[in-house]
């Protein structure tokens, strides 16, 4: 199996208008435009995960002033988007279809050109108790890197190709229950990755 954007290049750098971080305030937060091709034979839906392995482990340093994080610190993962039960005859995604733009608060129920199940992603937990911001934030929500990380952050979009047509998940999921969910059902993946950075190292 074959995935592909015309969006950005697989290894080269994510554009502003795909991220929710700017250098100043918010990006475009649309989504990447996907397809994917050399669907193995038996499958009935697709999962598509988004994810950066590069975030911080120290939240306390993000944005602190006079501060820069190391590329060696220790890192983990932040999902940026997570659809389950993508029907078996979709084998693309238009950019902007599922997300157009930053909803304070999250996305309570994206709505796009087919029907699927979206999943909370990691800004759910990283604004949880903001007046402003917190909330459920499901469906897609792009790049916004801590602008004094010094490492390059990959964002790496996954597509699995599954044997069955619905995971059995809980209202509200994460990338964790849908990892156990499919467990045993992956016929195939295929991944490509971006690169979004707000250190003015990277922009120099």
């Amino acid at each position: 199996m074959k995935l592909h954007s015309d969006s950005f290049t697989d290894g080269g750098p994510i554009p502003v208008t795909l991220a929710m971080g700017a250098p100043a305030g918010f990006g475009g937060n649309r989504n990447p435009q996907l397809a994917w091709s050399e669907v193995p034979e038996g499958t009935a839906s697709f999962v598509l995960w988004c994810v950066d392995p590069d975030v911080p482990t120290m939240a306390e340093m993000v944005g602190k002033p006079g501060v820069e994080i190391p590329v060696e610190q220790p890192r983990c993962e932040f999902t940026h988007w997570l659809m389950t039960d993508i029907p078996a005859d979709v084998h693309a995604i238009a950019e902007g279809a599922w997300s157009d733009g930053v909803s304070v608060g999250g996305k309570h129920a994206p709505r796009g050109p087919h029907p699927a199940r979206h999943g909370l992603n990691d800004y759910t937990n990283w604004f949880a108790g903001d007046a402003t911001m917190g909330g459920d934030w499901r469906g897609y929500d792009g790049p916004y890197p801590p602008a004094n990380d010094l490492r390059l952050h990959r964002y790496f979009f996954r597509l699995f190709a599954l044997d069955v047509a619905h995971l059995d998940l809980p209202e509200r999921f994460t990338a964790a229950d849908t990892l156990q969910a499919m467990h045993g059902h992956v016929l195939a993946e295929a991944r490509i990755h971006g690169t979004y950075s707000l250190h003015p190292h990277h922009h120099a």
